[in-house]
């Protein structure tokens, strides 16, 4: 009888063990939930919310949310977008792009407020102006260093003419950048890269630009910098980040989009080691 008792306990474990695999394989991958910061000045941030957020739902299960403010005014009116009012902020979203252009905005209650999920370990990715943002004490001197700049990887405090930026990936075992090609940009700023244009040693380079300028006198001039990477913050967030993306011809660009998509993959986990989304988070068909 206890022989009978066993044998039949054990077919029961048995045989409830043998739908995990099949129930766990029929569950739907969540999307992974965007949060698109976007705004400020000097930009066409009104269609290119759109254009990013479109781009990313063909490459990748993403639901993105788009937090947009206009703003006519020129450099230095910018202000706080209003997702960043409260503490809570992110408490929705499973990555953050961070494309605003707020330079101006350098209260450090609200920039602590940002930056605190990060520190948490929310990923980021940081996208063009988004670099220049929140200019606190010394953001422009060298050795200077801000919170936001220890968040994105790099110092960069300007740039120059749109001029074409031609692209070279430095890092070619990335799942970020593996089977990518270089190519060379429309007319685009290529930003400067302070501190001897030196990444912080939490960051690591992905992609160079180089740009050739000719001064008054006629002399050519070509600056390289590093114009895409990756950084881990406090240790625990993942940040993807790239200084391209001031036209709308280049954000729309197939090639940019893909190199965003893989970088926010890449941020939440999600890429396989030949670059493409992992099981569950390709693109949803419509």
């Amino acid at each position: 009888m206890r022989q009978t008792w066993i044998a039949a306990l054990v077919a029961v474990i048995t045989c409830s063990l043998s739908f995990v695999p099949t129930a766990r394989a029929e569950e739907k991958a969540k999307p992974i939930r965007v949060l698109l910061v976007c705004g400020g000045c000097c930009h066409d941030y009104a269609k290119q919310k759109d254009i990013l957020a479109k781009g990313l739902a063909e490459r990748a299960n993403v639901e993105v949310t788009i937090s947009f403010y206009e703003i006519k005014e020129n450099k230095g009116k910018e202000r706080l977008n209003p997702v960043y009012e409260k503490a809570d902020w992110s408490k929705d979203f499973d990555v953050v792009i961070h494309d605003e252009c707020d330079a101006s905005v350098n209260d450090m209650a609200a920039i602590d407020r940002i930056l605190k999920p990060h520190k948490d370990g929310l990923p980021g990715i940081v996208l063009h102006c988004g670099m220049h943002c929140y200019r606190t004490t010394d953001w422009n001197k060298k050795g200077g260093v801000t919170p936001w700049f220890e968040f994105t990887g790099l110092q960069t405090t300007g740039h120059g003419a749109q001029l074409p930026i031609a692209l070279h990936f430095v890092d070619a075992q990335s799942p970020i950048t593996k089977g990518m090609e270089d190519w060379t940009t429309i007319n685009e700023e290529l930003y400067n890269n302070y501190n001897d244009g030196k990444l912080f040693p939490t960051a690591k380079a992905l992609v160079r630009g180089k740009q050739t300028t000719k001064g008054k006198s006629g002399q050519e001039r070509t600056d390289d910098n590093v114009v895409a990477w990756t950084n881990e913050y406090n240790g625990k967030a993942r940040v993807f980040a790239t200084t391209i993306g001031h036209n709308n011809k280049t954000v729309e660009d197939p090639r940019y989009l893909d190199l965003v998509t893989r970088g926010l993959l890449w941020a939440t986990n999600h890429i396989t080691d030949d670059g493409k989304p992992a099981a569950g988070y390709e693109a949803v068909k419509k």
